[in-house]
């Protein structure tokens, strides 16, 4: 079992920055690859970034040379840093474990979910 708690999210507006964080427990962090996700309201959910454990980075077409995900192994934590944010980035966004290092198909863990929006 992965459990995951995501922070950072809150109301910012468009061009700005914020950056989440997302703190993992119970199994060995470096095991396994993490993702970002977001969902906004009457849309699916949709691919931000996922990161294997030493490296190896892709990101949703929406997101690139934008956003920023990054890990430290050492502390537990995948962030995601978000720069130039639009409107349409508004969304709840989750922090996802894999359950092995290979980002393939949904992940295995969740999040709860934290809410970012951009006021225009």
């Amino acid at each position: 079992q992965v459990q995951l708690v995501e922070s950072g999210g809150g109301l910012v507006q468009a061009g700005g920055s914020l950056r989440l964080s997302c703190a993992a427990s119970g199994r060995t962090f470096s095991s396994y690859a993490m993702g970002w996700f977001r969902q906004a309201p009457g849309k699916q959910r949709e691919l931000v970034a996922t990161i294997r454990s030493y490296g190896s980075i892709n990101y949703g077409d929406s997101v690139k040379g934008r956003f920023t995900i990054s890990r430290d192994n050492a502390k537990n934590t995948v962030y995601l840093e978000m720069n130039s944010l639009k409107p349409e980035d508004t969304a709840v966004y989750y922090c996802a474990a894999y359950l092995t290092n290979q980002p393939m198909g949904l992940p295995k863990y969740w999040g709860q979910g934290t809410q970012v929006t951009v006021s225009s």
